[in-house]
């Protein structure tokens, strides 16, 4: 089932499986930005990554001396959230722990997807976690959402070029397979724009360390006629990823709040890198939102 939200200027669609944001248009000319999920490049929109980002080394993880299994970026995205609250600009999706779950991820949890169109062009997206567990819960959380690129006939990948500001020089993390391998970090200057050229991404995702500093990433053709811009709050971390050697016309943006696992990771979940512990009856929010022109 997929839930629906329009003002004047954008109509919204949010599917209730991950909670995942599926469509947005601009209503008067029918522009779509999102990416169609086209299982040929890579068949998701904009999917939230929930209890881990990235990769664990061996897809495991230790907690208490037992072993659990999980595969890239969680389980969130592939569950059906709740929708336990809506308006015409306004929805809140929740996931909470369940036996498939603890199988898993040994943790009681309430995690919210809530999606606000807050002015006639930008729609907001917070994370709320919340322990609902007896002892400290450790997780991460992200999103993950694609853009079509280019976004209109007679345009090409390489017109479009990333901008982050404010602009100064970023720590870049960098992966080695799946992998952060922090021996390898370098810097990013922002000051210079990124045109998107395919062979950047033969490693993976480029990865910028924010330390929970706003930032903002414009996602735009040369000529700033049309484009996102998406304006991260607090995140630890922001991805910039297209599949290598797939010719795929989207571009992903992706405000994390953790990050993959190390190459030299010992596999305790509360020792991960990037790893967010909160404590019984707390909760953790993270926002980010994206405006549209």
């Amino acid at each position: 089932m997929s839930v629906k939200l329009e003002n004047e200027n954008i109509s919204v669609i949010i599917s209730e499986l991950g909670a995942e944001l599926t469509s947005v248009t601009n209503r008067e000319s029918g522009l779509e930005y999102m990416w169609t999920a086209d299982p040929n490049f890579w068949g998701r929109h904009a999917p939230n990554l929930f209890p881990i980002v990235g990769r664990l080394k061996g897809d495991r993880y230790k907690y208490r001396d037992k072993t659990y299994f999980m595969t890239q970026h969680g389980f969130a995205r592939d569950n059906e959230f709740d929708l336990v609250e809506k308006t015409s600009t306004y929805a809140r999706f929740r996931l909470v722990d369940t036996e498939e779950t603890h199988s898993i991820y040994p943790f009681h949890f309430q995690l919210d997807v809530i999606y606000r169109l807050t002015n006639q062009d930008t729609l907001g997206v917070t994370y709320v976690v919340t322990n609902t567990d007896s002892h400290e819960i450790y997780f991460s959380v992200g999103g993950h959402p694609g853009f079509r690129v280019p976004l209109e006939e007679n345009e090409k990948f390489t017109d479009y070029y990333v901008n982050i500001e404010p602009n100064r020089i970023y720590n870049r993390s960098k992966l080695v397979g799946p992998y952060l391998d922090n021996d390898l970090d370098t810097t990013f200057n922002s000051s210079i724009p990124l045109r998107l050229r395919r062979d950047d991404y033969k490693n993976d995702a480029i990865i910028l360390r924010l330390d929970g500093n706003p930032v903002s990433v414009v996602l735009a053709r040369l000529g700033v006629s049309h484009g996102v811009t998406m304006h991260i709050q607090d995140a630890q971390y922001v991805g910039i990823w297209t599949p290598y050697g797939k010719e795929a016309p989207f571009v992903c943006l992706e405000p994390w709040w953790g990050v993959a696992d190390t190459v030299n990771a010992d596999g305790i979940i509360n020792h991960k890198y990037g790893i967010n512990e909160l404590a019984p009856a707390q909760t953790f929010t993270g926002s980010y939102s994206l405006s549209f022109f």
